[in-house]
């Protein structure tokens, strides 16, 4: 009777890997159809290996997204701290992005030279960065825009450059901040013009065009009393995320076995974090304070 009940078994068990053989081959066959061959339309979009990957995303139609809800000129703070939040968001849920640069409505991402996050395929780096970006800024808008409802839905573009060395991307980034110095200038010029002058933006223009740094500098001095130099770091050289660790103080209650009642401690740890900075990235002592940035083992 054993022996019988043992050859059922093993009979019901051949049959059993027949029929998983069959499922297997015919899943098989099925997942490579014969459509299968519209992936050979996918154009290749593999980033240069040992290169920096540099994602770089800008607000779309802003100017009007600006007016629409009513962004304080020349700078917003509530906009700017939003664009920053939204970018430290971008760095805590990705990978392998190590500094970003940011001012008005722009911000840059850089990746490690050897990251290999799927597969460095520029479409993926660009795509996820920007989506992340997206929905952090209607999520976070709340927050800084307590009075302001949000009107419609923000859009940003977003494009994938390779630089092959370290001194491109340094460049890279200095481009932007002088970017950000020459436009910020300029906008502080010009809303002092309308804003206290009485011209309208016609004629604030008119009376800009042509001129210099320094001329623009003379008349923020000489007509409103401003000293550019004065103003906020973070409107005139942008802002700068970059990992640090930073020493957080938290309370714990903590209790002793000869106690009854727990006592309630001060506990600092060691977290590393994304820190923002406004300070100048041009030159060479900014990477010199940092050197781990641009360190391929870090």
């Amino acid at each position: 009777m054993w022996a019988a009940g043992a050859l059922k078994v093993r009979d019901c068990l051949a049959a059993t890997s027949v029929t998983l053989r069959r499922c297997l081959k015919l899943g098989a066959t099925m997942a490579k159809s014969k459509f299968e061959y519209v992936r050979d339309f996918e154009a290749d979009d593999t980033c240069l290996p040992h290169c920096w990957v540099v994602v770089r995303l800008d607000g779309r139609n802003f100017h009007r997204f600006a007016e629409k809800h009513s962004f304080i000129k020349p700078n917003d703070s509530r906009a700017l701290h939003l664009m920053t939040k939204c970018a430290q968001t971008v760095m805590n849920e990705l990978e392998d992005i190590v500094i970003a640069y940011g001012q008005s409505d722009e911000y840059s991402f850089v990746f490690k030279r050897k990251s290999n996050w799927f597969k460095r395929r520029a479409s993926k780096f660009m795509t996820h960065v920007v989506s992340q970006f997206a929905s952090s800024y209607v999520f976070y808008w709340r927050d800084y825009f307590e009075d302001q409802p949000l009107l419609y839905p923000p859009g940003f573009d977003g494009r994938v450059i390779v630089y092959p060395s370290n001194q491109t991307l340094k460049d890279y980034l200095s481009w932007r901040q002088a970017d950000c110095h020459i436009n910020n200038l300029y906008n502080t010029v010009f809303w002092a013009l309308v804003q206290q002058s009485g011209l309208t933006p016609l004629q604030a223009q008119e009376r800009l065009q042509g001129t210099l740094a320094a001329d623009k500098n003379e008349i923020l001095f000489s007509e409103f009393n401003i000293n550019y130099n004065n103003e906020p770091l973070m409107y005139r050289k942008g802002t700068v995320l970059i990992w640090q660790k930073v020493e957080e103080i938290t309370t714990k209650e903590v209790k002793l076995p000869a106690e009854m009642e727990g006592k309630k401690m001060a506990v600092t740890r060691t977290r590393t974090m994304v820190v923002p900075l406004h300070c100048n990235i041009i030159g060479d002592a900014f990477w010199k304070e940092h050197p781990e940035i641009l360190d391929e083992d870090s």
